[in-house]
């Protein structure tokens, strides 16, 4: 069966660093594009980071831009996301999903939260 698991999340001080990893099984990873999202209480699933099928091309959005990384290991089945120097805004669960739209060589365009496959979530608290 397909599994699509986040590890990695955690409380973490504003400025600090976390790497959240996720791990696939079930589907042929480098077949598709992987993305992160993420879900404060109160608000709309954002798309946060994506990378297309070989890890050639990446998408941030804005909030996020030089501060977080996302990278694949395809030999692994595992997606990652780097986050650097983060600030309580950054609070949220964070999911990570297979197969997105991800805009990658496409400008002005947003990381919509539709996916084929969707983990749990893991939570990611920054503090003050």
């Amino acid at each position: 069966q397909v599994q699509v698991v986040e590890s990695g999340g955690g409380l973490v001080q504003a400025g600090g660093s976390l790497r959240l990893s996720c791990t696939a099984s079930g589907f042929t990873f480098d077949d598709y594009a992987m993305g992160w999202f993420r879900q404060a209480p109160g608000k709309e699933r954002e798309g946060v980071s994506c990378i297309n099928w070989s890890g050639t091309g990446t998408w941030y959005a804005d909030s996020v831009m030089g501060r977080f990384t996302i990278s694949r290991d395809n030999a692994k089945n595992t997606l990652y996301l780097e986050m650097d120097s983060v600030m309580p805004e950054d609070t949220a669960i964070y999911y990570c999903a297979a197969d997105v739209g991800c805009p990658v060589f496409t400008s002005g365009r947003l990381l919509r939260p539709d996916a084929r496959y969707w983990g749990q979530g893991t939570q990611v608290t920054v503090s003050s």
